[in-house]
């Protein structure tokens, strides 16, 4: 399997993980701890700043000052972790389960978390090296204060306070839908405008191929596909002399049976070329927005038809999310000459225009948008705004299409 398409698979899993980020801030506590108890040992050390004047902490205020630092700062850390899982829950609930991977992979939180649980950790291992002359293993020792230790673990102690306080603010901002469609809004404006950029130059002496494929490849997996190596694939394609059409691209739930890709070469593929065409994808238990925008399409869609259904009946959010949508469709068409047809190359797949990306947005959602007047004006509002706004006179008779379609229907 690809080497680059597992690393970026991994990659993802891992930034949309809560476990990464505290784990490396564990580790460094354990680092840190190590090396300021060495400092401490060897107060002729050029490393050690403390002044002698500070260092009057008694071993046994010391433990105990250590001692509540450790047990506070555990069970704060608790309760957020408490009030995570609730937040998620709410928001999965409420907004649609495909948007727990964005609170998964919410900076703040992760770090949050990895700050209390790295200064209990730290805490715990500085209790555990202070002894006094009754449980010295070193005789010659009669009591060890880690006085330097200690003011680290208060400066850090200081921290964790700041860090529940921002804590406090960051989740009811998480779950604020304004703040949840905002952030897919801009994400898909972003993946647009990196699709635009990076658009592959033309191959003037390439020439497409004719006739049916040679030959049909399958995965050997059951899932959705989460990624492939485009530029492995590429070279594979370039090195046998290959044309390779991508049919199921990422974000295509695929089994052993279904036709991943339409290959037009020689009679006869060996089967460890086959094995690495096949292998240039990843195939994952769920859609990711690696390489997919249209996936953040899709949950700005769920979030309008959760928030039109009967139950919650919210149109201002459904509004929220189709301006978001306006704004994307707009980067399609006008952000540096808007998304065209890709050139032709060895490997193709299925182009990601305009079109599709409407009809993946306001198209999927229009069977929602015209139950609800309010909703169903908005749309012809800002269908109207991207007739006036865009400059390609396909993609403006094909909004003035859905435009007189919703106007028809919502008369009816």
């Amino acid at each position: 399997m690809s080497k680059q398409a597992l690393a970026k698979n991994l990659i993802l899993q891992t930034r949309s993980s809560y476990w990464f980020v505290p784990t490396v801030l564990v580790v460094c506590s354990v680092v840190a701890v190590l090396l300021t108890l060495w400092v401490d040992r060897y107060p002729e050390s050029v490393f050690y700043i403390w002044p002698d004047s500070w260092a009057t902490t008694q071993i046994d205020g010391a433990r105990s000052m250590i001692s509540v630092i450790a047990q506070s700062i555990l069970g704060v850390a608790g309760v957020m972790f408490s009030v995570t899982i609730v937040a998620v829950s709410f928001a999965s609930g409420n907004f649609g389960p495909r948007l727990i991977g964005n609170f998964m992979k919410d900076r703040g939180t992760q770090w949050s978390l990895g700050i209390l649980i790295g200064n209990f950790v730290f805490a715990l291992m500085l209790l555990r090296a202070m002894h006094s002359g009754d449980d010295a293993q070193d005789p010659a020792i009669a009591v060890f204060v880690p006085h330097m230790s200690l003011g680290l673990a208060l400066l850090f102690t200081g921290v964790s306070i700041m860090t529940v306080i921002y804590y406090v603010h960051h989740i009811p901002e998480t779950i604020n839908v304004s703040n949840i469609s905002a952030g897919l809004g801009k994400r898909l404006r972003y993946a647009i405008e990196v699709v635009i950029d990076n658009q592959p130059p033309v191959d003037g002496n390439l020439a497409r191929p004719t006739g049916e494929a040679n030959h049909s490849l399958c995965l050997t997996r059951n899932g959705y596909v989460q990624n492939y190596d485009r530029a492995q694939l590429l070279e594979l394609a370039e090195e046998h002399a290959l044309f390779v059409h991508v049919q199921l691209g990422v974000g295509a739930f695929v089994s052993p049976s279904s036709p991943v890709m339409a290959v037009w070469g020689p009679d006869a593929l060996p089967d460890d070329l086959r094995e690495d065409l096949c292998g240039c994808f990843v195939v994952g238990s769920t859609p990711t927005e690696e390489q997919n925008l249209l996936f953040i399409v899709q949950q700005l869609v769920e979030m309008i038809a959760r928030a039109l259904s009967p139950g919650v009946n919210d149109p201002f959010t459904a509004i929220n999310c189709m301006n978001w949508l306006y704004a994307g469709l707009s980067a399609a068409s006008l952000y540096n000459g808007g998304l065209k047809p890709a050139p032709m190359s060895r490997v193709s797949g299925e182009d990601l225009t305009f079109e599709r990306i409407f009809e993946h947005g306001f198209g999927a959602a229009y069977s929602y948008i015209k139950t609800d007047n309010l909703t169903a004006a908005h749309c012809r509002v800002l269908l109207q705004r991207l007739a006036v706004e865009l400059d390609d006179a396909d993609d403006v008779a094909f909004v003035k299409a859905w435009d007189a379609k919703l106007d028809i229907q919502a008369d009816t």
